[in-house]
């Protein structure tokens, strides 16, 4: 079945089973590698990306939901290389990442929660961020969102 969608500001068109679910049209149809495969329920975060704004787990959202839609990655979250999300940029000022492999579902969420509330505390960060980092990082996630919301605001 074609569904169309955009996909970091790209149309795009793509002939699959309709129940595939988004993570694997992504990263297998497309190529964009940044959002990964953590758990396959929808738990851990490790797949999370934006859907007409919001964030989902793409693990679970069959790709025909897409349909007509704006989905955006890691990848897309980025003007360049040189002009950063403040997300991105904090993540790299605060040396988040210990084996990395979580940590474009994080900053995707990060992401988001800084536009619902542009200088979360420690306790909305909490509550609103539920991925999982097997490794242990969930200090300098905090530190890197905190960073991420100050540059986000002009700081």
């Amino acid at each position: 079945m074609e569904i169309n969608f955009k996909i970091n500001d790209n149309p795009i068109t793509v002939d699959v089973d309709p129940n595939m679910p988004l993570l694997w049209v992504v990263r297998d149809e497309l190529g964009l590698k940044a959002t990964k495969y953590g758990c396959g329920r929808g738990m851990c975060g490790a797949c999370s990306l934006h859907v007409d704004g919001n964030l989902f787990r793409s693990c679970t959202y069959p790709v025909q939901l897409a349909e007509g839609k704006e989905v955006m990655t890691l990848e897309g979250l980025s003007e360049s290389a040189e002009n950063l999300h403040p997300v991105q940029q904090a993540w790299l000022e605060e040396n988040v990442p210990q084996c990395g492999y979580c940590q474009p579902g994080f900053m995707m969420a990060a992401a988001k929660l800084i536009i619902e509330i542009p200088n979360p505390t420690d306790e909305e960060i909490k509550q609103n961020i539920s991925n999982i980092c097997r490794c242990g990082t969930h200090p300098r996630i905090m530190k890197a969102i905190r960073r991420a919301a100050e540059i986000n605001q002009g700081s």
